[in-house]
């Protein structure tokens, strides 16, 4: 079975990673949305709310699953047999970003990164250009799945 990982704090899910998502799940068997928790961060939505978001999001997809997690995602990914990290990229930015990131999860496993190209319609969008939005009362539904309209 081909499982992957596509992780992230999700704080929100954008359209952004609902276009990685939707295509990225044709390519595996199962793919696990890894909502990374991190003590040191500060979230705009609680883990419940990420969850929940992502769940309903893709409440008729069987193929995904939602977990959350702590720790090296490498780690995350041997916990669940997983043989493939997922990962979305918007610019050039995001590509060096990730590369290193690729680089040092496979110097410390024998787990594979695979990049997709975020649709272009939708590369501007990212989680904390949402939070600001929503922060500063502006219309983010353009921006969002359905199940993050608050």
């Amino acid at each position: 079975m081909k499982r992957a990982i596509f992780p992230g704090s999700f704080d929100p899910i954008t359209l952004g990673h609902l276009d990685i998502i939707e295509r990225g799940v044709t390519l595996f068997d199962e793919l696990i949305i890894a909502i990374g928790v991190n003590a040191d961060k500060k979230y705009m939505f609680s883990l419940e709310e990420r969850q929940r978001f992502i769940e309903e999001t893709f409440k008729h997809e069987p193929k995904i699953k939602v977990l959350t997690y702590s720790g090296l995602t490498v780690n995350f990914c041997k916990e669940q047999d997983a043989q493939f990290i997922l990962r979305g990229l918007r610019n050039p930015a995001d590509f060096e970003f990730e590369k290193a990131i690729a680089h040092t999860n496979r110097k410390l496993s024998e787990i594979e990164t695979v990049f997709l190209l975020t649709s272009s319609g939708k590369s501007y969008i990212s989680s904390s250009i949402v939070r600001d939005v929503i922060r500063n009362d502006g219309d983010y539904t353009g921006l969002v799945p359905d199940a993050v309209r608050i």
